[in-house]
């Protein structure tokens, strides 16, 4: 046997004893491992329903602070999640659009958490701090909607 096969076979062993199937021809084992994954997503699930936990990306929201406060021209918003959060600074900065607001100076850290501190000049617009800190909130929610 090649050395090509040999470690295939090798690795479809692995594979059986890993999911405890019985199986002997290599469909069989997929089929087997497959239902075994989806059997330790429902453990899972159900394991993070008892300790009051969802793995939905509703629950993520949870996990953002936005503030905003009222500077001389603009604001100061600052949004941090614990979390890495692909796409968001997109949302917030289309938000920051719709209400006329030029982003003067910001700083946005997206590695392993996400944080946004931007200064928004208002454009004459005559937004308060609670109308922008709700746009955010919008944005943030609109963006976890749509994961």
């Amino acid at each position: 046997m090649s050395s090509k096969k040999k470690k295939k076979a090798a690795l479809y062993e692995k594979l059986r004893a890993a999911t405890n199937s019985n199986a002997m021809n290599k469909t069989s084992i997929i089929v087997d491992a497959s239902k075994y994954i989806g059997e330790l997503k429902k453990k899972v699930d159900r394991l993070n329903h008892e300790i009051g936990t969802s793995s939905t990306p509703q629950n993520s929201l949870s996990a953002v602070r936005v503030t905003v406060e009222t500077l001389e021209k603009g604001f100061l918003i600052n949004v941090f999640s614990g979390k890495n959060c692909p796409g968001l600074l997109v949302s917030i900065l289309e938000a920051f659009e719709e209400l006329g607001l030029d982003v003067l100076d910001a700083r946005v850290s997206c590695e392993d958490n996400f944080q946004l501190e931007a200064i928004g000049g208002d454009q004459n617009q005559g937004h308060d701090a609670q109308v922008v800190k709700q746009a955010v909130l919008q944005a943030i929610h609109n963006w976890n909607g749509g994961r």
